[in-house]
């Protein structure tokens, strides 16, 4: 075999090599997205993360690496670490506001990998709750809780011990568990609720709002840097019903939506995404409602024109 003819099968083997390592990695983007999105709640950052993660598989020798799905998961969570810690020494917006990016499908959309996707992903409710966390807590959390990583594992991504890492996971835990509203009825059962509540408000009936909310309901609602003074907690059956009586003389469109598993409705003018509300529910009663009012993520989520068309007054 000539140099050249050795030089060419070597150019083959390392194009071969590309090729099995971007196709290994793209069966496991779905996974790595969900990590990242825990850790983020934000979808375009979780996208950063997982490329990311894709130039350190590029750019590395993962020959003797046994695991790989298990490598990059770790790799996204570091990456991930590091953005965490970033944003909380810039961020601006104060948390109390905060909704995290929702992953939104129309209420009768038939997709299978987009239903799983919604299915599968965590609740909004959750995801506030795990903004609250310190950075290494959160990746505690949500690898080992999550995504069944060790703490020996976790414990070399954020350079403690093992049970020092173990702690870090239990304090999240306590405080999601304290903190993180439980489970609530059926798929129907839940869009009954959101839709007797929507029916109560548009209609003004005080009494039907106070039968379907929780005594102590939490609505949070986030505009962004556009309308910021849009951004506000209110507290109570009675304040939130308040609100609610408010806003239902400003009559919009509305398209009945599924927000991270659960009903949501979609407000639409002029053919766009005004403000997306999604219901937390337990039991018979809304217990939390986030509504992302913010412009910009609003023109962000994936509505055809056909989707907007559908929405009815």
């Amino acid at each position: 075999m000539t140099v050249r003819e050795r030089g060419d099968r070597r150019v083959d083997q390392d194009r071969d090599n590309k090729e099995l390592l971007a196709r290994r990695f793209e069966a496991d983007r779905g996974h790595l997205r969900a990590v990242a999105y825990r850790m983020l709640g934000s979808l375009s950052e979780a996208e950063d993360a997982v490329q990311e993660a894709w130039f350190k598989l590029s750019r590395s020798d993962v020959s003797a690496v046994e695991n790989l799905s298990g490598w990059l998961t770790t790799v996204v969570g570091r990456v991930c670490l590091d953005m965490l810690r970033s944003r909380g020494s810039r961020r601006e917006d104060p948390l109390e506001y905060y909704v995290p990016d929702p992953i939104v499908r129309v209420a009768d959309t038939t997709d299978p990998e987009h239903a799983a996707e919604v299915t599968e992903s965590v609740g909004l409710a959750l995801l506030v709750v795990l903004e609250t966390l310190a950075p290494a807590e959160r990746l505690a959390f949500v690898l080992h809780d999550m995504f069944a990583v060790s703490f020996d594992e976790i414990a070399r991504i954020v350079d403690r011990t093992p049970a020092a890492t173990r702690q870090l996971a239990s304090r999240a835990r306590r405080r999601v568990q304290d903190t993180t509203p439980a489970a609530g009825p059926d798929a129907r059962r839940q869009r009954e609720i959101a839709d007797a509540f929507l029916a109560a408000s548009q209609g003004g009936d005080f009494e039907g709002l106070l039968a379907v909310l929780d005594p102590d309901v939490v609505l949070r609602a986030d505009g962004g840097r556009t309308l910021a003074a849009v951004s506000k907690v209110v507290r109570g059956a009675e304040a939130v019903i308040s609100q609610a009586l408010t806003y239902a003389k400003f009559r919009t469109a509305a398209l009945r939506v599924v927000v991270n598993g659960a009903p949501a409705v979609l407000s639409v003018t002029d053919g766009r995404p005004g403000a997306l509300m999604a219901f937390t529910i337990v039991g018979d009663r809304i217990v939390e409602l986030h509504i992302l009012a913010d412009p910009e993520r609003l023109a962000a989520l994936d509505f055809s024109e056909e989707d907007l068309a559908r929405a009815a007054y």
